[in-house]
């Protein structure tokens, strides 16, 4: 993917522990089971087996669920870089360019960045006047 700079990233992704991985998405899958089955569907089954399944197996025997984790980490790496370009490009086009069109419609000039065509400057006249000069010594 050809982009505007390179991103490389020096850190490598370590999955979380097996055990955690197995009753976490097990837990849910379980969940998402009872949810299924109170409401009347027919896939309830289809979810609570491999949920109890996953919970059971990291309970039992953590380490068969190793490669399951590893996948599930890639998948989430791979996800987030497909999902994070487009969340982030709607969150711009839905809120900053419409801002932005508002700003130029009511003719806002939140920066101040138009010259003043009186002084000729973009320089802005403080009244009352700032410190004085002397005042600003040793700034650093």
């Amino acid at each position: 993917m050809a982009t505007h700079e390179t991103v490389i990233h020096k850190h490598k992704v370590e999955p979380g522990s097996d055990r955690n991985f197995g009753l976490v998405v097990g837990g849910v899958l379980v969940a998402v089971a009872c949810y299924l089955f109170w409401s009347g569907s027919v896939f309830a089954k289809w979810v609570a087996v491999p949920g109890f399944a996953l919970c059971v197996l990291a309970l039992v025997a953590p380490a068969s669920l190793h490669l399951l984790n590893i996948g599930w980490t890639k998948l989430g790496l791979l996800l987030g870089r497909i999902i994070t370009p487009i969340v982030m490009f709607l969150v711009y086009a839905l809120t900053v360019v419409p801002i932005g069109l508002l700003l130029r419609l009511f003719g806002k000039d939140l920066l101040a960045l138009k010259r003043i065509k009186e002084d000729g400057s973009y320089w802005i006249n403080r009244t009352p006047p700032g410190p004085a000069p002397e005042s600003l010594k040793d700034q650093f």
